[in-house]
């Protein structure tokens, strides 16, 4: 697990020096701190922070090559079939020089072209230059674990693991993007390709890259099918889940390094312990984090799991973020990132990186077998579609124009977003599931001006095209089919990869093994979601392996008492900044519009804390990147 960053320059007389290179990649060092390779050759250099996970010698640093040097590739990430790789390309005449994964990717490169992709298991970034084609090829990981973002400008292409590492070349323009602003106050994330950042975009997950001659295509390797559905029994199909599960484990146990697991306590991060304890000799490291506030607490599950497998357990409280925790996560996340859970996710990397270096996690169960409560919620909420919406849109529209007093009791308010919700289609009903502000509700925040300059902009359309571009004829597959092209992509691995990796960190999700996600995802939609038994499958193979406490429970999530900490601890700080004349004169916001979010919410009148948890970080997130006295314009200000 490492950082990665790289320059090309399409005038073949211009050279890339060291220094840019490692200048780009210091700004990387919490992603690899065991050292740092550098690797320049006319027009092209890559570079490379190392996080030692496997072969820790020297002979496996990156930047590396073949033996002529004639391909040269830097890499972020683990390939945990790496060995049975190199073994089929040994038979085919290739010799290997270390033990390393990244070797393989080489050698693979060169015998398959792009086709290598399809080989490799696991998660990974990685960036390679053919000298006998003079072609520089990018690739990301099938489901997006690990992170990539380029910049194409007239005369260079910049490419890198975080964004910060870009912005410290000067022809990077320092510019936001305004709709993919209006896509995170829609969504809490800004999805790809786009990023909060003009000109800047990500490499899309499962799909690869090249520059020749100063021109870049892209292409899709792989996508997730729901289609055709196995025939298959229900003993049969849990026999079959609880070897993939316990393999998909197995093979993420490979290190030459210490490693743990987080241990929420919920049913996904419980069964990844569970098979960790049946194939290690030692007992199991685990973490939770946990909060004073009683109702966003799972201390106690996890210490269940913990005692039934005899793991060696580890505790901590999260206090509310005010001047620790929040200004490190804006920095580390570069973009605006609104999912407030990413505070204890940062706070328990940061303790689990005092006693090992590699931790699995429960990513990904909730989006294979339907855990979420919205899945049921969609399911139920389509027997609304019996009533044409042109009527829920006129109940909406009339209970709008009554008023206002009328408007601000709860009782109406609640009839009003009902009624809204069922006037939209099913995929846009969808979007409205993740709890930010609705496009009334940002028309009603925005400025004229902003409204004029977002123009058409609609954010909810990527759920309309996430549908539509699902193989799935099931209503329950086609939605976790959108949630793992976005929600799961965009928003949950992002949160893994910047908490872990801002704490040198390596997070590795066993439940996101491609080979598994294939198979639950060709299982009939039944299997995930039974009548109102949601992870029903999972659920079922896991009896007997988990507590009937921790399988039967309420979903709680992974979240954090942000509404509390808005009304006590973060009450001064988040008034003193969303109120402040250089948060007005940005003319995103009409103040007396924020002013009313504020005391709806700090009087109990109504929960905003989800909305304003996002418009902090989007100020603080301008503060930091975008404005003269910010840590990036400081930190360009030495590059030279």
């Amino acid at each position: 697990m490492c950082g990665i960053c790289g320059k090309l320059y399409f005038e073949t007389e211009r050279a890339v020096t060291y220094q840019e290179l490692s200048h780009m990649a210091r700004t990387m060092t919490h992603r690899g701190p065991d050292g740092e390779g550098v690797w320049v050759s006319g027009p092209v250099g890559l570079a490379h922070r190392r996080l030692a996970i496997i072969d820790l010698r020297d002979v496996a640093a990156q930047p590396m090559s073949n033996a002529d040097g004639s391909v040269w590739i830097t890499f972020n990430g683990e390939i945990y079939n790496f060995k049975t790789l190199r073994s089929d390309l040994e038979a085919r005449g290739y010799h290997f020089r270390t033990d390393s994964d990244t070797e393989v990717i080489i050698h693979a490169y060169t015998e398959y072209g792009r086709a290598c992709l399809e080989h490799l298991r696991g998660m990974f970034a990685l960036a390679i230059w053919d000298a006998r084609t003079q072609t520089l090829f990018l690739a990301r990981d099938r489901v997006g674990k690990k992170p990539l973002f380029y910049y194409l400008g007239p005369d260079r292409f910049l490419f890198a693991s975080e964004i910060k590492a870009l912005l410290v070349d000067r022809s990077v323009p320092l510019q936001p993007l305004l709709p993919a602003l209006d896509s995170f106050l829609a969504l809490q994330y800004v999805p790809a390709p786009s990023t909060a950042f003009q000109g800047i975009y990500k490499l899309p997950a499962a799909h690869w890259l090249e520059v020749k001659n100063g021109r870049v295509t892209m292409g899709r390797y792989w996508q997730l099918r729901y289609t055709p559905k196995q025939r298959i029994t229900e003993q049969d199909a849990i026999a079959e889940l609880r070897w993939r599960l316990a393999e998909a484990v197995q093979v993420r146990l490979v290190s030459d390094v210490p490693l743990g697991a987080f241990l929420s306590g919920g049913i996904d991060s419980s069964a990844v312990v569970s098979y960790m304890a049946q194939a290690m000799a030692t007992p199991v490291r685990t973490f939770v984090a946990g909060f004073e506030q009683s109702a966003f607490d799972e201390r106690h599950f996890a210490r269940m799991v913990a005692e039934c497998y005899g793991t060696d357990h580890t505790e901590l409280i999260v206090k509310a973020p005010v001047a620790d925790i929040l200004p490190r996560l804006i920095w580390h996340y570069d973009e605006p990132f609104g999912d407030a859970s990413a505070v204890p996710s940062y706070a328990i990397a940061a303790l689990t990186r005092q006693h090992v270096t590699v931790v699995l996690n429960g990513d990904g169960g909730d989006e294979n077998f339907a855990g979420y409560d919205r899945y049921l919620a969609q399911r139920l909420t389509r027997y609304g579609d019996t009533i044409p919406r042109g009527a829920w849109r006129a109940l909406a529209a009339l209970t709008q124009r009554l008023p206002q007093t009328c408007q601000h009791r709860q009782p109406l308010r609640t009839l009003v977003k009902a009624a809204d919700f069922l006037s939209q289609t099913p995929e846009r009903r969808y979007s409205r599931w993740f709890g930010l502000f609705t496009p009334e509700e940002r028309r009603n925040l925005y400025t004229d001006t902003l409204r004029a300059e977002l123009g058409e902009h609609d954010p909810e359309a990527l759920f309309v095209e996430a549908f539509k571009h699902s193989d799935a004829t099931d209503w329950t597959d086609a939605s976790l089919a959108a949630d793992v092209a976005l929600y799961l992509t965009d928003d949950l691995l992002v949160k893994m990869d910047r908490a872990t990796m801002a704490h040198s960190l390596e997070g590795r999700s066993p439940f996101l093994d491609h080979s598994l996600m294939e198979f639950v995802a060709s299982l009939p939609a039944h299997f995930k979601l039974a009548g109102r038994q949601k992870k029903y499958l999972l659920k079922a193979a896991l009896r007997g392996v988990l507590p009937d406490a921790v399988l039967d429970r309420p979903k709680m999530g992974f979240s954090a008492p942000t509404a509390h900490w808005f009304r006590d601890e973060l009450h001064d700080m988040t008034h003193d900044v969303l109120l402040s004349t250089t948060a007005r004169q940005r003319g995103y916001f009409r103040p007396q519009a924020v002013a009313q979010l504020l005391q709806e919410h700090c009087s109990g009148q109504q929960d905003h804390a989800a909305g304003l948890w996002n418009l902090l970080v989007l100020e603080l997130w301008h503060r930091t990147f975008l404005d003269a006295d910010g840590a990036v314009r400081i930190e360009r200000a030495t590059h030279l």
